[in-house]
């Protein structure tokens, strides 16, 4: 039974005057509630990320709100901060984003579908500066923009592959991305406040003129617009678990062709609100961890106090190749060969020097040999490992791993935080970085036009930003057939695109698109 939103409101002591309700159980919370109580102490902040995900599922989102219940169930005061879904997953193939079983987020419908109207504020302020790009080339173009060299694309919050290139009436040769994946959508995630998203929103580079000059999005007296349509997006939505605790779920880019994770003020509001803040980073932690590490954390000064590393028996299975068989049978021998991407994950967090946890999500279907085998496998590497049931019995199932994540939080620190790369590494040492240490290639090769892009980025003074790697997030290669932990492959860099609003450089790597399709079988086909 849902709870009336007014309630979770009280369970926060949030002044009603900083709350704007959106019906009986939708509510945004003020920006300005940030500034009234962040003098207070910030809470622990816990990130859920997984291994690669496959067909089955992981269950970051699920943990996250189970590992939350049951901080409360415990009674300790804990909050959720995650992600929006976006529209392309919840008709696509991957479907929504709200947890699962006995630990979603309510009202699911509506969190899934139009929400508080984030998204679509995103997309139409994110499409205005397109329409006002072509509008100034039409009416004159006394900026002299060049159409051949107009980057910003339109978006739109839908998998619709007919959209991917296009070309408009004005010459330019465009196409549309998926709203999650646009620079104006990690630019409100990254985004501390109104000020500094007007500074971001003016520093979007729209392109270059015909004598190679960047025009900026500040170049053509869009900002005060592009902000008005943003005015409601930037505020924080409060909803509630199955459980009734409070959750956060604000924006939502995509990890493998964005930087992943929810906005900056989410998860600092959700700090000074509850004891602990638990969060997610998309995909597996070779895009969403890695990207959370090293671009979230770089640039809102924040360092997680310890990583939650979700794994199931299938996934594990998956990878080591029981890809046509039945997973539910047991079978250690392909568990076995597929462990061995647990292992990498582990390695690579391990580099961050922050406290870990690894959480097997277990099914009916998991047999005691199978999870008794991945405990054993943890237990050999020296890192702690719990189970929880939280899909099949809500918080109760999550107890266990919360009282040793509190217990690991008690007796451990992370401030031997480190990053990667470091922000002087030149842009090509940033990705090899990456590429090598974090994906464990052996190679990185360039196409020409990335390697006059990087150039480029280095004359206009971007080379100390971070770097966002767009990838396939079904492997750690750029290859999604190489399951497991591939050794001796190539990340080929096929091209670059300066997100100098957001203030990292996209890199785009292997076939990567950043406008999905639909599958063959769908989930718009399972609405009823």
């Amino acid at each position: 039974m849902i709870e009336k939103i007014k309630n979770i409101v009280n369970k926060l002591n949030i002044p009603e005057k900083y709350i704007d309700y959106h019906g009986k159980y939708k509510a945004k919370i003020s920006g300005s509630y940030y500034n009234y109580i962040k003098t207070r102490k910030s809470g622990k902040l816990i990130l859920f990320t997984a291994i690669n995900p496959t067909p089955h599922g992981e269950g970051k989102t699920t943990q996250s709100i189970g590992l939350t219940m049951a901080m409360n169930k415990i009674g300790k005061n804990s909050i959720a901060v995650l992600r929006e879904p976006s529209l392309g997953p919840v008709f696509g193939v991957k479907g929504g984003a709200i947890g699962g079983g006995m630990a979603k987020l309510l009202p699911s419908e509506d969190i899934d579908l139009h929400f508080t109207g984030d998204f679509h504020a995103i997309t139409s302020s994110n499409n205005l500066l397109c329409a006002v790009v072509d509008n100034h080339i039409f009416q004159g173009n006394i900026l002299n923009i060049d159409p051949e060299r107009v980057f910003i694309k339109r978006a739109i919050d839908m998998n619709d592959r007919s959209l991917r290139n296009i070309t408009t009436t004005c010459g330019v040769h465009t196409g549309f991305e998926i709203t999650a994946a646009c620079e104006l959508m990690a630019i409100c995630c990254l985004a501390e406040n109104k000020e500094d998203l007007k500074e971001k929103l003016g520093s979007i580079l729209v392109g270059y003129t015909y004598d190679n000059k960047p025009i900026y999005a500040r170049n053509l007296n869009v900002v005060n617009a592009m902000m008005a349509l943003l005015k409601e997006a930037m505020n924080p939505n409060l909803v509630q678990t199955t459980e009734h605790t409070p959750c956060i779920v604000h924006l939502g880019p995509f990890a493998n062709i964005a930087h992943g994770c929810n906005s900056v003020i989410a998860t600092k509001l959700g700090l000074k609100l509850a004891d602990y803040c638990i969060t997610e980073s998309g995909f597996g932690a070779d895009l969403g961890a890695e990207k959370f590490f090293d671009i979230k954390c770089r640039k809102a000064n924040i360092v997680p106090d310890i990583a939650i590393l979700v794994a199931t028996v299938k996934a594990l299975k998956y990878n080591g190749g029981d890809i046509e068989k039945d997973l539910s049978n047991e079978n250690l021998e392909t568990l076995k060969k597929g462990i061995v991407n647990l292992g990498k994950h582990i390695e690579n967090i391990n580099k961050y020097q922050i406290p870990l946890i690894v959480c097997i999500n277990k099914f009916s279907t998991d047999t005691e040999n199978e999870v008794n085998f991945i405990k054993n496998y943890c237990l050999n590497l020296n890192v702690k490992c719990e189970v929880s049931t939280t899909f099949e019995n809500g918080g109760e199932g999550s107890i266990d791993l919360a009282k040793i994540v509190i217990q690991t939080l008690e007796n451990s620190k992370s401030n031997n935080f480190k990053f990667i790369y470091d922000d002087n590494d030149s842009i090509e040492t940033k990705i090899n970085k990456v590429c090598t240490e974090i994906y464990g290639a052996s190679n990185v090769e360039y196409f020409d036009e990335a390697k006059e892009k990087i150039k480029n980025a280095n004359k206009l003074g971007y080379d100390k930003l971070p770097i966002c790697i767009a990838k396939t997030p079904l492997s750690l290669s750029d290859n999604s057939k190489l399951l497991g932990c591939p050794k001796d492959f190539t990340i080929t860099v096929r091209d670059i695109k300066i997100s100098s609003g957001a203030g990292f450089i996209v890199v785009y790597a292997g076939d990567i698109m950043t406008m999905p399709g639909l599958g063959k079988k769908s989930k718009f086909e399972e609405f009823i």
